[in-house]
């Protein structure tokens, strides 16, 4: 694993700003970092095979300063699909969240989509990205699934980085790469074959009670390690979900293009009905910038957020900016603009990064003008 001097600078100043949790629940314990306004109803990140809770650091620090509350959680030791909905439930009920949205990338998104199958009444909406329906392609292709618990460690972190595509990246997809496989390298023996069993289990998502509205598809179209034609079943199977594409991002677009990631996760919120509470972000205009030695990217901005969201937060006479309404208006007149211009792309609900980029410029410069 790498050193924590060798960690890109954001992440380093994440681990100082952000705290770690950890809690046992039955014979459970969960990893995860919360932060954000706790009034608002949080987006919880689920990783995929190779991912841990840190994989969304970029995520929690940027949706964070916005106003939103976002959940980062590790796949817990689960053996079975049935035995992580009762988890996932339980962990729920314990940090006293109820209604959720949910973002889950390859076995992450498949955990979020069975879990929205099965407890219907708390999944409020879904980001789905380069994920899949069913484990039979998965469980076809690992003839030794019957003996992943009896494995060495070594072998089962062989076997998982294999699926990440090795050979020349652009640096931003080389950093990434580099961050999962650095993350790779904390998990145990039972952490990689749990999740290894949870690929080859036997399931696939039945209907949901969710409408497609309510769902965004958020594929890369470079390449990543599930097939294309298992992402073209998640898009057959949402026909009405807004489509965000990301031309390039590779396995792990929340690390290599977390501006793009970030702003689709923002307008979904909003569209959803998510208000964000900018007002209870405490230090917005103290922002500084953080050393970018292993990323130039600054999406993971310093941002300081009391630790009581609804007891210190500043009177309204305080506050010199409107609230979020009229930035939701903006986007509401964008869409329709969009509608009258573009009645196809519309009917497909799909957006781009270069579109809504005007909306991001604006909805970054908001807090900064809020008193501390």
């Amino acid at each position: 694993m790498k050193g924590v001097s060798s960690a890109p600078g954001d992440y380093v100043h994440f681990k100082s700003q952000v705290p770690l949790h950890k809690i046992p629940i039955g014979v459970k314990h969960w990893r995860y970092y919360d932060f954000g306004p706790k009034v608002v109803p949080p987006l919880i990140c689920l990783p995929g095979t190779a991912g841990t809770a840190d994989v969304y650091y970029k995520q929690v620090m940027s949706l964070a300063m916005k106003g939103y509350r976002v959940i980062s959680v590790d796949i817990p030791r689960v053996w079975n699909h049935h035995e992580w909905i009762q988890a996932f439930e339980k962990f729920l009920d314990a940090i006293d969240v109820h209604h959720i949205h949910l973002f889950g990338t390859s076995l992450g998104g498949f955990l979020v989509q069975l879990f929205a199958q099965h407890r219907p009444r708390r999944v409020r909406s879904l980001i789905l990205s380069n994920t899949f329906l069913d484990t039979q392609s998965f469980s076809a292709a690992m003839p030794w699934a019957p003996i992943v618990s009896w494995t060495p460690s070594f072998l089962l972190k062989r076997y998982v980085l294999t699926g990440i595509r090795d050979g020349p990246h652009e640096p931003f997809i080389a950093d990434s790469v580099d961050f999962v496989v650095s993350q790779v390298e904390t998990l145990s023996r039972e952490d990689l074959a749990s999740r290894l069993t949870l690929m080859v289990d036997a399931a696939s998502v039945g209907p949901l009670l969710l409408a497609d509205s309510f769902i965004t598809i958020m594929d890369t179209n470079d390449y990543c390690a599930t097939p294309q034609n298992l992402k073209d079943q998640v898009s057959a199977r949402y026909p009405e979900a807004r489509r965000a594409h990301l031309k390039t991002g590779g396995d792990f677009p929340f690390l290599s293009r977390p501006d793009e990631v970030n702003l689709h996760l923002q307008l979904h919120l909003r569209r959803v009905g998510v208000e964000a509470r900018p007002d209870l972000v405490r230090g917005a205009t103290a922002v500084t910038a953080v050393s970018a030695s292993g990323s130039s990217n600054h999406c993971g901005d310093p941002v300081n957020v009391s630790k009581d969201m609804e007891e210190k937060s500043p009177p309204p006479s305080e506050n010199k900016s409107p609230p979020d309404e009229g930035v939701t208006e903006t986007y509401d007149f964008e869409e329709k603009q969009d509608t009258d211009e573009h009645p196809a792309q519309e009917t497909m609900g799909t957006h781009s990064f270069e579109e809504k980029h005007a909306t991001d410029e604006n909805q970054r410069a908001e807090p900064e003008s809020l008193d501390v």
